[in-house]
C-alpha cells in the first residue's frame, strides 16, 4: 500500500462493512477467507464469513480472546460457518482485527461442510 491506495485485506482479517441482508445503513463485522493473488478481482472482492454476537446458534465457532492477533470486536463474537459473502473494497468501512490461522482454517472447513 503506498501513495494513498486503499489497503488491499488479507486472509484472517476482520473488516467491518455492509450488511447485504439488513437495510442500507446497516453493517457488521467479516473475517476474509479468500483473497488470492493472482485471482480476477484481488483487493477488489473478497469471499467472507460473517460473524454475530449471538450464542443460541448451534454450529457457530467461537473465537476465543487468544485467537485475535491484533484488534477485536467491541462484543463477544462468533463465526457463522454458513454465512458466506463475497463483500467489495467499497463495501468495507474499516479493518478491524486479525485472527489466527488456526481458526480462520477451522471455519474455512466448517464452511466447506456446509457445502457438502
Amino acid at each position: 500500500m503506498t501513495n494513498g491506495e486503499p489497503p488491499i485485506f488479507d486472509r484472517g482479517d476482520v473488516v467491518y462493512g455492509d450488511d447485504p441482508f439488513k437495510g442500507d445503513e446497516d453493517a457488521r463485522p467479516w473475517l476474509i477467507l479468500s483473497n488470492h493473488e493472482g485471482r480476477p478481482f484481488h483487493g477488489e472482492q473478497y469471499i467472507a464469513l460473517t460473524l454475530t454476537s449471538k450464542s443460541w446458534m448451534d454450529g457457530l465457532i467461537d473465537i476465543p480472546e487468544e485467537s485475535w492477533l491484533r484488534g477485536g470486536t467491541p462484543d463477544e463474537s462468533r463465526i457463522v460457518p454458513w454465512g458466506v459473502q463475497s463483500i467489495g473494497h467499497e463495501d468495507i468501512d474499516f479493518w478491524q482485527g486479525r485472527l489466527a490461522d488456526d481458526i480462520v482454517d477451522n471455519a474455512t472447513t466448517a464452511l466447506v461442510k456446509e457445502l457438502r
